[in-house]
C-alpha cells in the first residue's frame, strides 16, 4: 500500500515539474517575443528639381515613431525635465533641442548684452523680453511641434526645439539614425529636418511595424531647401535694422 502512495506521489511531483518547465518555457518565449528592438533608418538629402548642385554636407535630421492603438506594449510616457539653451557669442548653443511635451527650457543669457527671444511658430509661440546678462527666462514646450527660436536684437542667431510627445526619437549621424530600444509594435513614422522642404518630409511620414524579423526600416529621401533659421524677420515681420557699420558708436546690444 505504501509503495502506491510513493509511485503516485512521485507522479504527481513529475508532473508538477513538468507543469513547471512548461510554464518557465511560455514565459521566456513571451518575453522574448516583447523585447524592445534596436531600429535604424537611413535619411538621404536629394536636390530639388532645377537645381544644378547637390546640398552641401548632410543636415541634420530627426526621426520620431509615434505608438498607433494596439500595441501589447503599454506606450512609455516621455521623461519631463528642465533643459537649457545657452545664449554665448550671439548664438545659441545647442543648435537643436528635441525634448517631450510638457518640459521647461531655460534660456540663460550668458553675453555681456541684452537679448529678446522669441519664436513665432507653430510648435510654440512665446516672446521673453529685452533680458540682461546673468539672467535666464524659460518657456514650457506645452504642445508638439517644431519652434524656431531668434532674437529679436541680433539676426544671426537662430536655433530649433522639437517638442515631441513620445520617446522614440533619434538625431542623425551623417544620415544614420539609430533609435533607443523601441517594443514591437506597429507606429507612425515621422521625419524632419530644418534642412528639407516641407512636402518632402510630408512624403516620407509612413505606417511602420517594428519586430524581432524588422528592425531595419530602410531609407528615406528628403529634399534639400534652406534652413528658415538663415533669413527670417524679427519679432514685428518687419526686417532687421542695419547692422552699423566700422567706426560707428557702440551699443549696449
Amino acid at each position: 500500500m505504501d509503495g502506491k502512495v510513493r509511485a503516485r506521489n512521485r507522479c504527481g511531483w513529475k508532473r508538477l515539474a513538468l507543469l513547471f518547465m512548461a510554464l518557465c518555457l511560455w514565459t521566456a518565449a513571451a518575453g522574448g517575443l516583447a523585447q524592445p528592438a534596436n531600429v535604424a533608418l537611413h535619411v538621404e538629402f536629394k536636390q530639388a528639381a532645377g537645381k544644378s548642385r547637390a546640398p552641401a554636407g548632410k543636415p541634420v535630421a530627426v526621426a520620431w515613431l509615434t505608438p498607433l492603438g494596439g500595441n501589447s506594449e503599454p506606450e512609455r510616457v516621455p521623461e519631463k525635465r528642465t533643459y537649457r539653451m545657452v545664449q554665448k557669442n550671439k548664438q545659441f548653443d545647442p543648435h537643436l533641442l528635441v525634448v517631450p511635451v510638457g518640459s521647461l527650457v531655460q534660456f540663460p543669457n550668458h553675453d555681456p548684452f541684452f537679448h529678446n527671444v522669441f519664436s513665432l511658430y507653430n510648435g510654440k509661440r512665446f516672446d521673453l523680453g529685452l533680458y540682461e546678462t546673468g539672467s535666464e527666462r524659460g518657456v514650457r514646450f506645452d504642445r508638439e511641434g517644431v519652434s524656431y527660436i531668434f532674437c529679436n536684437i541680433h539676426p544671426e542667431m537662430g536655433a530649433v526645439i522639437l517638442a515631441l510627445s513620445t520617446p522614440y526619437f533619434a538625431v542623425s549621424v551623417d544620415g544614420a539614425i539609430a533609435f533607443p530600444p523601441v517594443p514591437p509594435g506597429r507606429y507612425t513614422l515621422n521625419v524632419w529636418s530644418e534642412g528639407a522642404t516641407q512636402e518632402s518630409m510630408t512624403a516620407a511620414r509612413q505606417q511602420v511595424t517594428v519586430g524581432p524579423d524588422r528592425n531595419d526600416l530602410g531609407s528615406v529621401s528628403l529634399v534639400a531647401t534652406p534652413s528658415p533659421v538663415l533669413h527670417h524677420a524679427n519679432k514685428f515681420g518687419a526686417p532687421y535694422p542695419a547692422t552699423k557699420g566700422p567706426g560707428s558708436s557702440g551699443s549696449q546690444y
